[in-house]
């Protein structure tokens, strides 16, 4: 039986303190319901529908575009992304409770399914908890994710009879004290026969301390009408914890991180501390990776083996392949264009490449150096305080310290070439667009503003003067 998501997305968060939808709030890098959806692609899901209402057109925003809902998140393994769901909204205006919510989404639900129904806010939920609730509604049952938890304050709680049967859910501010002593707990998720929630949902009323529209009355309905009410509990607390304050959030943030070291190391992956590790997209390892404290990993990263990580490097979309060394404090981030880090290549301390760096085979760049929208060929080496901006840098090239190409004419960019076995001296300026020929040299302090020819000596600057027996002025004395 298919399976269509309905995820609830409307409510304000107040204790979030922020302007910012509490949906759209960050957690390992994407918004919370953005994990949300992409567990709901992971069990393959035929349709997402997400309930909005506070901020609803900034919510609706962020998830149509399309690299927002799609995709995967964390460690990738190398198994293919699950197909996207179709992805569609409803909006609750007025917001008068969890039951009012999923009847707004009711229209968008085909009678041939079963409808599972998950928080914008919950992030951490696992793929195969998910299943194994859908397993036990098998087409046919109502089924609750459970959890006992030691202080349920806040929590609807379960009721089973002497059976041990699931017979109610009662929320917190309904319960008598003795149903507040249960400990075993309603997590907000529950996959139910849709054509079964539809007639629930329809016998909805609001008598009770909230004067709201509970979607958990339909444990009762179940009930009475004879279907079985099914518990599938577990013991992580993690995977049902919501989010509604920024001290939740960071709490969730290093579990999040905590279950992406956890399974980095179990992959082999070499992490200095497991605590101090940052991912914010996908990271994908090969074998012998070693990783330094405090990494931070945006978008898609890809580590070939026996790669090298220094501590403090933040490194966004790139693919750094096998025996490259990134020394400490480097920061290389690709964008839309990506960075290339070829094999062997050593990088930084303190290095920075931006989008469209490309570097071959041992292209060493070093401390405070700059590279963009350029491509280095086998060996070249720019080790100090330089910038290489549009530029082709031939093989085995020496570029020097404080060297830069002075790419931009104030309106357009324009490319350097600098062919093979070039020496660049220190201090010079290349103004493009300008090639240099193989083999040339350009003598330290330079300013070229004309294509070299292979093998050349090229100097323009200033002739030097020296005066003898200069005297520096003074200052004069005071009367």
């Amino acid at each position: 039986m298919q399976t269509d998501v309905v995820v609830m997305a409307a409510g304000k968060g107040t204790r979030m303190k922020s302007k910012l939808p509490k949906v759209l709030h960050r957690l390992g890098g994407r918004a919370l319901v953005v994990h949300v959806i992409d567990t709901a692609a992971r069990v393959s899901a035929r349709r997402v529908v997400v309930i909005t209402g506070h901020g609803a057109s900034e919510v609706e925003a962020h998830l149509s575009i399309p690299s927002s809902a799609g995709g995967t998140f964390g460690l990738e393994n190398g198994a293919p992304a699950a197909a996207a769901p179709e992805l569609s909204f409803v909006r609750q205006e007025p917001q008068l409770g969890t039951g009012h919510a999923v009847q707004q989404a009711m229209p968008a639900l085909a009678d041939d399914g079963v409808t599972l129904v998950l928080s914008g806010d919950v992030p951490l939920t696992e793929p195969a908890t998910l299943q194994a609730l859908l397993d036990v509604c098998d087409g046919q049952h109502l089924a609750l994710l459970t959890l006992t938890m030691p202080d349920p304050t806040g929590y609807g709680r379960i009721e089973r009879n002497a059976a041990g049967d699931v017979q109610a859910i009662v929320e917190h501010k309904d319960a008598t004290d003795a149903q507040r002593q249960i400990t075993e707990i309603y997590s907000g998720i529950m996959a139910v026969p849709t054509a079964k929630l539809r007639a629930w949902l329809a016998r909805l009323d609001n008598k009770n301390a909230q004067g709201e529209y509970y979607l958990t009355d339909v444990v009762k309905f179940a009930v009475a009408d004879g279907c079985a009410v099914r518990a599938h509990r577990i013991t992580d607390a993690v995977q049902v914890a919501g989010v509604n304050s920024p001290l939740q959030l960071a709490e969730l943030e290093r579990a999040y991180q905590r279950r992406c070291a956890e399974q980095l190391l179990t992959q082999g992956v070499r992490l200095a501390d497991p605590a101090r590790f940052d991912l914010r997209g996908s990271l994908t390892c090969g074998q012998d990776v070693d990783i330094d404290i405090n990494a931070v990993f945006e978008g898609r990263v890809v580590l070939g083996d026996g790669v090298r990580i220094g501590a403090n490097c933040c490194i966004a979309n790139a693919v750094i392949e096998a025996g490259a060394v990134i020394h400490p404090y480097t920061h290389i981030d690709g964008e839309k264009l990506g960075v290339k880090v070829g094999p062997g290549a050593l990088i930084g301390p303190f290095a920075r490449l931006r989008p469209g760096a490309d570097l071959g085979p041992e292209v060493h760049i070093g401390n405070f150096v700059e590279v963009k929208n350029s491509t280095l060929a086998a060996g070249a080496k720019a080790n100090h305080l330089a910038y290489l901006g549009d530029a082709t840098v031939g093989e085995r090239v020496n570029y020097g310290a404080g060297s830069i190409t002075a790419n931009y004419d104030g309106a357009n960019k324009h490319r350097t070439v600098i062919e093979a076995d070039v020496h660049v001296g220190s201090n010079c300026v290349l103004v493009a667009p300008v090639t240099i020929g193989a083999g040339g040299t350009v003598g330290g302090g330079s300013t070229i503003t004309k294509s070299t020819a292979p093998g050349s000596l090229s100097v323009a600057r200033g002739k030097q003067v020296s005066i003898a027996n200069w005297a520096r002025p003074a200052k004069k004395k005071p009367a």
